[in-house]
């Protein structure tokens, strides 16, 4: 189990650190634009975004 998680983490990693990598200019416009959203849109995109984890998840599993 702990090796899954481990596996898990290490693709979060992977795909986070592609943008950056790829597109350095895209990634500051985009941060930009994430500063000028206030808290609520910030959280329901939390939401979402767990939401879609957990139906894919539960799709893979």
């Amino acid at each position: 189990m702990w090796t899954d998680l481990l596996a898990a983490l290490a693709l979060v990693l992977v795909i986070e650190g592609m943008v950056p990598f790829a597109n350095p200019q895209s990634l500051r416009r985009m941060l930009e634009t994430l500063g000028q959203l206030d808290d609520r849109s910030l959280r329901i995109a939390g939401l979402v975004s767990m939401v879609c984890g957990l139906i894919l998840l539960y799709i893979v599993r």
